[in-house]
């Protein structure tokens, strides 16, 4: 059975997606739960962005970079053959053209950036997919910082291209064997690692989860997508807004950028999640890496495993503004399996010669199931997200197909 959240009609504009309560909270979601050492570590972070972000000289840094060594802005395709077949309109924000091939880049430049501004020399991350962990590896890089990157061992092997990366880069990349050794094993390491290292690193995390300020600041980061994707919809459509905006949720962070471009229009916003992940979709209140979200829990409120074949996807949970989101009814969430995951990202390869991440493949899965049950009525324009290119994904998809 498919597991979604309720489909309403979009609510009015109201401050959606603008900065968060008292406490860093996003309705009953978000909030700051660490120990106290993490917790005084998280105020520094709050500050420093606060000021940074208010800061033109910051911000025209930040804009530099993402310009001329991420290669923003990223283009808007249209994806001409499959939108014939499917009978929408359906439009492509091409975030796998970026520098190391997905979104990352956005929020790991911004806070590499805040790290050197804060005095901090060293870089710390979590990552799943391997995407992340190239972005942070490549900004530590390119600004002489040193990173180290948690991976769960299970990922290391699935993700071996992106583990040479960043040692190519010159990041450390340590594996972690606990638990499931996914994504969710190897923030809670990251976290731990940086209890030790607060005065010389900078957790670099890598989407909208964690405590206080990092779910509202990744999301900062990562709003340039749906920002450039507005202008650009504005530009190319009769409406200027899309009918509907999608894209996959693991954490959540490119659905969340790219959300806030659209929050405030009557754009209906879709977070396609795992089937096997889902925690918008199916997950309960609970605390996990610092904040209150949604959680796959057992009766007794343990986190219970998620799985997927796309690693970026493979965590048990949401960010809490997405968690948020559902109760307003402002989006929607909604599951994909694994095989029609792979399907879409064929599909795509040879219709508009593409190869998407498998993560990114979700959101096309959904797409092109909604259209062919109505769910997309026919046309309807559509943007959505592709979040990353597929190189890391081939020798997956290989054995899979």
């Amino acid at each position: 059975m498919r597991n979604v959240s309720p489909w309403r009609e979009p609510v009015p504009p109201d401050g959606t997606m603008g900065e968060p309560r008292a406490r860093g909270r996003f309705g009953q979601y978000g909030g700051r739960y660490t120990p106290e050492s993490l917790a005084q570590a998280c105020r520094e972070v709050d500050e420093a962005f606060r000021r940074a972000w208010a800061d033109p000289g910051f911000r025209g840094a930040l804009a530099r970079l993402l310009a001329v060594h991420a290669g923003r802005p990223t283009p808007l395709t249209p994806a001409h053959r499959l939108s014939e077949a499917l009978g929408v309109r359906l439009y492509l924000k091409r975030e796998d053209l970026t520098h190391t091939g997905s979104h990352k880049i956005n929020n790991v430049l911004g806070q590499a950036l805040l790290a050197t501004r804060m005095g901090r020399r060293r870089l710390i991350a979590e990552t799943g997919a391997g995407q992340h962990g190239v972005a942070t590896a490549t900004a530590a890089a390119l600004l002489g910082l040193e990173a180290t990157v948690f991976m769960g061992e299970r990922d290391i092997e699935r993700q071996a291209l992106n583990v040479f990366r960043m040692r190519m880069l010159g990041a450390e990349v340590v594996p972690v064997t606990a638990g499931s050794r996914t994504l969710k094993d190897a923030t809670s390491e990251a976290m731990r690692h940086w209890v030790g290292a607060t005065g010389d690193s900078h957790y670099c995390v890598g989407s909208v989860v964690g405590p206080d300020p990092y779910p509202w600041m990744v999301r900062e980061l990562q709003r340039v997508i749906g920002e450039e994707a507005r202008g650009q919809c504005a530009a190319e459509l009769r409406t200027g807004v899309p009918d509907h905006v999608v894209a996959c949720v693991g954490g959540g962070s490119n659905a969340a950028g790219t959300f806030a471009g659209f929050a405030d229009t009557t754009a209906r916003l879709v977070g396609v999640e795992a089937q096997g992940g889902a925690g918008a979709s199916r997950g309960r209140p609970g605390v996990m890496h610092g904040c209150r979200s949604l959680f796959l829990q057992d009766d007794d409120g343990q986190i219970t495993p998620a799985h997927s074949a796309a690693a970026g996807l493979d965590y048990p949970g949401v960010g809490p503004e997405h968690a948020h989101l559902r109760d307003l009814g402002r989006a929607r969430y909604v599951t994909v399996t694994d095989e029609e995951a792979i399907a879409a990202a064929v599909r795509l390869a040879r219709t508009e010669g593409i190869v998407p991440a498998l993560e990114s493949a979700h959101a096309l899965a959904w797409v092109i199931r909604a259209a062919g049950d109505g769910d997309l009525p026919a046309g309807s324009t559509v943007l959505m997200t592709l979040s990353g290119r597929g190189d890391k994904d081939l020798s997956t998809l290989k054995e899979l197909l």
